[in-house]
């Protein structure tokens, strides 16, 4: 019963109950399965697919369900109030990363995970557009900042501290990571499962310091189909794999245009590439979204898609994207330095 048990597909994310290790009881009467990230947008589809399988009208099902932290980059300790950090990067600039940055977090947020953004790209920081804020945060004790809000999300973006949107940020590369570093540490994160950081394009001075200062758990890797993005892509994999940081999967951002006025589909950026790169480099394919005006015009209004039509196709599979990713996340390790005290010898 045990076996047969493993190979049931958890609905929408494609990962079986064996795969995740969710098993934790199963007899004749009940079955206990454990759950390292939110699945209570899934539960009664699972339960139900349960009971298709096993014909026992008394057969007792419990779900339970518990997010906790997971290894990062050897010699870093976790955040006291972050449970894990999520990378979402490119390699390439303009492939729609901070719009699925924003999508995915409020995917997460609707299945009851505490969920945090930050926008990490200094040049051109996004999410504060894209998510409808306007303000400035809060400073306690002159050097802590209190997240902005926005659907149930934490955020914090250079955008909040700058007096105008058009003031550019003519920086160099120390001033960009201590900026990067001071935004996590000093804004005071309220007991978050995941924070979704939206890098920056390229492999530059903010990936190095993300890679060397920040812990984080897994990497996002999103890209078009195109044949360049691609080419970008695959240098943001090596990067994250050079620097001991897992990568849950490749998303393949615009992969067919939409027409809006006869629903015709067509591949304008290409097909099934970021699919492949998947392969080769032997990461997971978390899926694939279209290029929708309405994604854009939702993000461009500050109101994403995954909260301005949550019953939609597109949001639908923002979210299964997002579940699927932080499924992945949680056959990782867990994150035992936390339990270790800071000993300081004088």
């Amino acid at each position: 019963m045990i076996n047969q048990l493993k190979t049931i597909k958890i609905p929408q994310i494609d990962l079986t109950l064996g795969e995740i290790d969710a098993v934790k009881l199963a007899n004749e009467t009940e079955i206990t399965l454990k759950f390292g990230f939110p699945i209570i947008t899934l539960q009664d589809q699972l339960i139900q697919l349960i009971k298709q399988t096993f014909t026992k009208p008394s057969l007792k099902i419990n779900i339970q369900q518990e997010i906790i932290s997971h290894t990062v980059q050897q010699g870093l300790k976790g955040m006291p109030n972050v449970k894990n950090i999520i990378a979402i990067a490119s390699g390439k600039g303009g492939v729609g990363k901070s719009t699925v940055t924003a999508n995915l977090a409020l995917a997460l947020s609707a299945t009851g995970a505490k969920v945090g953004v930050l926008d990490a790209d200094i040049y051109g920081p996004n999410q504060a557009h894209m998510l409808g804020i306007t303000g400035q945060p809060e400073v306690l004790d002159q050097k802590k900042l209190t997240p902005m809000s926005a659907y149930g999300l934490q955020v914090m973006s250079m955008a909040f501290l700058i007096e105008q949107t058009d003031t550019p940020m003519i920086w160099r590369g120390p001033m960009v990571s201590s900026a990067l570093q001071q935004l996590l540490n000093d804004t005071l994160w309220e007991n978050l499962d995941y924070l979704l950081i939206d890098l920056p394009p390229g492999t530059g001075d903010i990936q190095l310091t993300l890679s060397q200062k920040i812990p984080v758990s897994g990497a996002i890797i999103v890209s078009t189909p195109q044949d360049i993005a691609l080419l970008d892509a695959r240098r943001a994999i090596r990067m994250f794999e050079k620097v001991n940081v897992p990568v849950l999967g490749v998303v393949e951002n615009m992969s067919m245009h939409v027409c809006s006025h006869c629903g015709h589909q067509e591949p304008i950026f290409g097909e099934g590439g970021a699919k492949i790169m998947a392969q080769q480099y032997h990461t997971e394919f978390l899926g694939a979204l279209p290029l929708d005006i309405k994604i854009r015009s939702d993000a461009d209004a500050g109101k994403p898609t995954v909260v301005a039509d949550p019953e939609s196709i597109i949001s639908k599979e923002y979210l299964n994207i997002a579940l699927r990713a932080v499924a992945l996340l949680s056959k990782a390790g867990k994150d035992h330095m936390r339990k270790f005290p800071k000993i300081i010898i004088e």
